[in-house]
């Protein structure tokens, strides 16, 4: 295989409904009859696109944003939160009011519970409120934690917190990652164990959690769906995710 794309999972392989368009199966199936290895880039956890991997038969990803990367079914790098800090983060975060759900790369657990924040945060990807521990933090390695507050209060724990990078992915919520997490870090584990040279890695994605990974791959391409600061970093700007935005951007680049 002579070339690597990486694909974001929502607003990029998923449309606005959360639905995988006919065209997009059809497009990375003939990515694959072409001799492209094709793997999944996002912010979600393992265990929140099993049934997508399964449809598109793709078996390597980087999840949480870069924290948990898999090859062919094998995990190969793995960067956790660090325990001390992710507890003082929390305890600052319970005293403020700011509900957390705490994921590893099997489950998820919210800090309270139910929040009316975390219901429609979640719910916007179809999933349920999470189950209520409090204490699934300790003794066992988490690779992201979600805060729970409204936009601009998050720069509180940006400022206090060194030890994580903060990213909004929701008005209501926000992704906490080890400081320097990004999808692009575990795109570097990926074609380093493939072999690949930059310029034959591609990456689709719309959203600021895309923008390392766009500047890391030989070309970034933004959906047309993508956030306007994703668009102009971006080579190359494809369709709308519900415009057949995957398999026009990947006959733009001569790959199907």
């Amino acid at each position: 295989m002579s070339k690597i794309v990486f694909f974001d999972i929502d607003g990029t392989l998923l449309d606005h409904d959360k639905n995988l368009p006919a065209s997009t199966k059809e497009a990375i199936t003939l990515l694959k009859e072409n001799g492209v290895f094709v793997a999944i880039a996002t912010g979600r956890a393992p265990f929140m696109f099993e049934n997508l991997r399964k449809e598109l038969d793709i078996d390597s990803f980087v999840s949480f944003n870069g924290q948990y990367v898999v090859f062919e079914n094998e995990p190969i790098y793995k960067n956790p939160l660090n325990s001390q800090k992710i507890e003082e983060l929390y305890f600052k975060a319970k005293e403020k009011g700011h509900p957390v759900v705490f994921m590893n790369h099997m489950t998820m657990k919210a800090s309270v519970k139910h929040h009316a924040y975390i219901e429609e945060s979640l719910g916007g990807l179809k999933f349920a409120h999470p189950d209520h521990d409090d204490a699934f933090y300790v003794d066992r390695d988490l690779y992201q934690t979600l805060l729970f507050c409204e936009e601009g209060v998050e720069d509180f724990y940006r400022e206090t917190y060194p030890d994580f990078t903060l990213i909004r992915w929701h008005p209501y919520s926000v992704d906490i990652l080890p400081a320097g997490g990004s999808k692009a870090e575990g795109i570097k584990k990926m074609i380093e164990r493939l072999g690949f040279k930059p310029e034959d890695v591609y990456a689709f994605g719309d959203g600021l959690n895309d923008f390392e990974m766009l500047k890391a791959a030989g070309t970034g391409v933004a959906m047309g769906n993508a956030v306007p600061e994703l668009k102009e970093h971006a080579n190359l700007v494809t369709r709308d995710v519900d415009d057949d935005g995957i398999w026009y951007g990947l006959k733009e680049l001569k790959l199907i």
